[in-house]
């Protein structure tokens, strides 16, 4: 009886990127294609935060520290059309401060929706990354106990007579698909989490300024407080 490793794990197949992924089969095919989608992602986010300039709130420092010197057209200017999520939701705020006929109420309403907004479109496509970084593993877990389904059953038809390499043909093709899940999760994961630390700290760095601008300097010691602590202590 002829005995042959599986066409999946022939000797040319698999040599070269290419015959690894030809021996790896449809499993690793739909990997390269999660790979793709997760790197077009993570080009898209990373070109819209260098858009937005985030990491520098610089302008939502000085915009704060304006307003809270009463210069509050001074400090809309600081942030007027920058576009982080930070200095939009701070415009806002000082924008409907300068409102006569907006309470406070509907100031912090419409200020608390446009930081949800922002902070959303922020968060796009992030929630595809991480499907994918939790897919990839177990699709490439699938490939293997398919491959390793095949390998067996190689086996079971050579009988007495079987051949070790077609056994360890079959389970060493079968493993490229763990490997190839694990290349395409591990830096997706890594990479989704860094953006969503990164959301994070925009969003923390977002409620501060906004905190800031609707609540008054306690922390800075003027003529009042010296009445007040001298009125505490009589």
């Amino acid at each position: 009886m002829d005995q042959t490793l599986p066409p999946s794990a022939s000797s040319e197949t698999l040599d070269g990127p290419l015959g690894l992924v030809l021996a790896g089969g449809p499993v690793v095919w739909l990997l390269i294609g999660l790979s793709v989608i997760a790197v077009t992602i993570i080009i898209y986010k990373l070109i819209q935060f260098g858009l937005m300039g985030l990491g520098r709130a610089t302008k939502v420092e000085m915009a704060v520290k304006l307003y809270r010197e009463d210069r509050r057209r001074e400090a809309l200017a600081a942030v007027q059309g920058a576009k982080d999520p930070a200095s939009i939701t701070v415009a806002t705020a000082i924008r409907g401060s300068l409102r006569s006929d907006v309470s406070e109420a509907a100031v912090r309403e419409e200020v608390e929706r446009v930081a949800t907004d922002e902070l959303g479109n922020l968060r796009s496509h992030i929630g595809l990354l991480e499907l994918i970084g939790s897919l990839s593993p177990l699709l490439g877990l699938l490939g293997t106990v398919l491959g390793m389904i095949q390998a067996f059953r190689a086996m079971e038809t050579a009988g007495r007579n079987v051949d070790p390499s077609i056994l360890s043909g079959g389970i060493w093709a079968a493993l490229l698909t763990t490997a190839a899940g694990l290349i395409v999760a591990i830096p997706v994961v890594a990479i989704a989490s860094w953006f969503d630390r990164s959301i994070l700290k925009i969003a923390h760095t977002t409620e501060d300024a906004v905190t800031r601008i609707f609540t008054p300097d306690l922390t800075r010691w003027t003529e009042g407080s010296a009445d007040e602590l001298r009125a505490a202590n009589a």
